[in-house]
């Protein structure tokens, strides 16, 4: 009677009963899986958080106000790239307009002076927000890889346990192979999301780094408007 009753096939069932090494795999991909939602969480609210902070002070640039104005309103410690970008370009100008260093020959080092500044910021702030993609990244390709690993060991220990019992009736089949074949499962759990959210937030973090570049570019042209309405 007990060899005709029902197996139980729920997931928790299946951790218990499977192999230490199957139990070490899937503990260990759920461990991935939830460090992954972390990352994927924590990105959906930084790239929201960055880029309504880049649309606001965009809106505020183009609002036609002075740049002086716009960059003092920012505060001394701007959380925002955007504006740190721009109080450093105007520092350089001001510096540089103090120093009597905008004559005729002088001005295009001004102008590599800080495009070399604000393509540092861009680097920095970039690779700021791409922090944390390269785990989704491994996470993405080894998960499946890691619980097929698994699934090979457990019906490699479900053959041992047939080979022992000489009994190959399905029901005795059964639960062993489910057990294995649940590490798989859990493999591409673990995979399938990471997999998508790395692809998501690496062209999330293109388009921002190209929402950097362009408003360096926009910068840097008001700066050579000016130097070129002093020459």
């Amino acid at each position: 009677m007990d060899a005709a009753a029902p197996q139980n096939f729920s997931f928790l069932a299946l951790f218990l009963q499977a192999d230490w090494v199957v139990k070490a795999v899937m503990i260990g991909l759920i461990l991935a899986s939830l460090g992954s939602w972390a990352v994927i969480i924590d990105k959906l609210f930084r790239f929201s958080a960055l880029n309504r902070a880049a649309g606001r002070f965009e809106d505020q640039v183009g609002s036609g106000r002075s740049l002086e104005d716009i960059a003092g309103e920012a505060g001394a410690h701007p959380r925002h790239v955007l504006p740190r970008m721009l109080q450093a370009a105007l520092k350089e100008w001001r510096d540089a307009k103090a120093k009597g260093a905008l004559g005729e020959g002088q001005t295009a080092f001004l102008v590599q002076r800080i495009d070399r500044m604000m393509d540092t910021q861009i680097a920095r702030e970039t690779a700021k927000a791409e922090d944390g993609l390269g785990s989704l990244a491994i996470v993405a390709t080894a998960s499946p890889f890691i619980g097929l690993f698994g699934t090979v060991w457990g019906i490699m220990h479900a053959f041992q346990n047939i080979a022992l019992s000489k009994n190959t009736s399905l029901a005795v089949v059964a639960p062993s192979i489910a057990e294995a074949l649940f590490a798989t499962a859990v493999g591409l759990i673990a995979a399938i999301p990471a997999y998508i959210a790395y692809n998501k937030f690496s062209t999330d973090a293109g388009k921002y780094a190209g929402r950097l570049e362009n408003f360096a570019d926009d910068l840097s042209t008001a700066i050579q408007r000016r130097l070129a309405e002093r020459v």
